[in-house]
Formats: structure tokens, C-alpha cells, sequence
């Protein structure tokens, strides 16, 4: 599995359904971060051939979020394993049963498996939306709900948004690896994203791998701004 790094790193997202413009920001970034996240845009849009073109670059973090029934995702995660990404992402709210699948699926590939992770709650969702598909209580005590279960379950780390690191490391310890999505540096624009914070309070609270996407590949030179914010991480 991926090893954790001594502080903070950066994981690059490539979110385009271009293979082009996703192999270009690769070549440029793989200087300046850790690992290269390709989604469920470039994932549907591509296939497994053009995620096999970003490979070679940077580890990467395979971010298609599975969630379905134990069988069909234990599946899944066969079939993505033989790209060999370094992080898998399932969905933490598909309960223990799917997550256990997805563990012993990713174990049949030895000791250079994925890191399967599971997504809490997205950093989009704020309480009235968890309020409006029938959740009480709040991103926080969902998240450390999901956490709890999917940890149990067998998830090698979460993903949280920025907010709940220091609340995971406080209940679980350094254990978990924690992939932290919402990044924004001082002065960018929030976008789509409710709960953020910036890449050196992220850091701070414990977050293993920040994945910052826009800006660093909305900037007029991506390369700059990685190289930019991983000189803040690391002084």
C-alpha cells in the first residue's frame, strides 16, 4: 500500500473528461505532489485504458466511490485493482457487509493492494442536506459514525472534508489513513465545496493527503501553484 508521508501531501485532481488535458497536468504536476486522483468524470467519459495513461506519472488515487451491494462491489474493486491504483474510494454508508467485501477483494492482491477508503460524508453536504434525506445531527456526528463502522469493517482510512480531521485523529489515533478533500488556499474561491479549510490547517489537524483540484489546475500555471502549496506544507 501507499506509504504515509511525514507530513501532508498533495494529491493532484485531475477532474476532466480530456485524457489529453489530464496526461498534460500529470506530466507537469508529478514534480510538486505525491499521487494524481482520477474520478468518476474521467472514469465514464475514458475507461480503464485512459486511466492506464496517467499511471505511469504519480501513484494514483482512484476516486469512483462504490457503493453497491457487498458482491457487486467486491467486484468492482477486482476490476480496479488490475489498474493497480494506490487508494480506492467506497462509500462508508454502504454499510459493514460492503466494506468488508471491498477489503477482502482489494486483499487478494497481495501486499501491493489499494488503500481502500471510506467516504464519510462529501464536503459538499451540509446539515440541511443531511436533514433532508432523514440524517440528524450534523456532518460531524455522521462522520464519526461512518467512520466508526467502516474502520471496524475493515477500511484502511476515511475521507473526510477538513473540519473532521482533528475529531477522527481525537477517536481513532494515528491509525487511519485520512485523505482530505475541500483544500482551498488562503483567498480561493469555496466553489461547490461547504466545508473547507486551508492546506496548512489541514496539515495541522492530522490529514495524511490533501486533494486540492482547482486550485492548482484552474491556476495560470498548475505546476506553480503545487509547487506553491507544497512549499507551505513543507517550510
Amino acid at each position: 500500500m501507499i506509504q504515509r508521508p511525514n507530513r501532508a501531501g498533495i494529491i493532484a485532481a485531475l477532474d476532466t473528461q480530456s485524457p489529453e488535458q489530464a496526461e498534460a497536468w500529470a506530466e507537469a504536476l508529478a514534480p510538486h505532489v505525491g499521487c494524481l486522483k482520477l474520478g468518476l468524470e474521467f472514469f465514464v467519459a475514458n475507461g480503464p485504458a485512459a486511466v492506464a495513461r496517467i499511471a505511469p506519472h504519480r501513484p494514483l488515487f482512484l476516486d469512483l466511490k462504490f457503493h453497491d451491494i457487498p458482491n457487486t462491489v467486491a467486484g468492482a474493486v477486482r476490476s480496479a485493482c488490475a489498474l493497480a491504483p494506490a487508494m480506492l474510494t467506497i462509500h462508508a454508508g454502504g454499510g459493514p457487509a460492503m466494506v468488508q467485501a471491498a477489503r477482502r477483494a482489494a486483499e487478494e492482491f497481495g501486499p501491493d493492494r489499494p488503500a481502500i477508503l471510506a467516504v464519510t460524508v462529501l464536503t459538499s453536504t451540509d446539515a440541511a442536506t443531511l436533514s433532508a434525506t432523514g440524517v440528524s445531527g450534523g456532518p460531524a456526528q455522521q462522520v464519526l459514525r461512518l467512520a466508526r463502522l467502516a474502520l471496524e469493517a475493515g477500511a484502511d482510512g476515511l475521507v473526510c472534508s477538513p473540519r473532521e480531521v482533528s475529531l477522527l485523529r481525537d477517536a481513532h489515533g494515528t491509525g487511519p489513513l485520512l485523505v482530505v478533500p475541500g483544500i482551498r488556499p488562503a483567498g480561493s474561491a469555496a466553489g461547490d465545496q461547504s466545508r473547507i479549510a486551508t492546506p496548512e490547517e489541514t496539515a495541522d489537524a492530522g490529514a495524511d493527503w490533501l486533494v486540492i483540484g482547482r486550485p492548482i489546475t484552474a491556476a495560470p500555471d498548475p505546476a506553480a501553484a503545487a509547487a506553491a502549496i507544497a512549499a507551505s506544507l513543507h517550510p
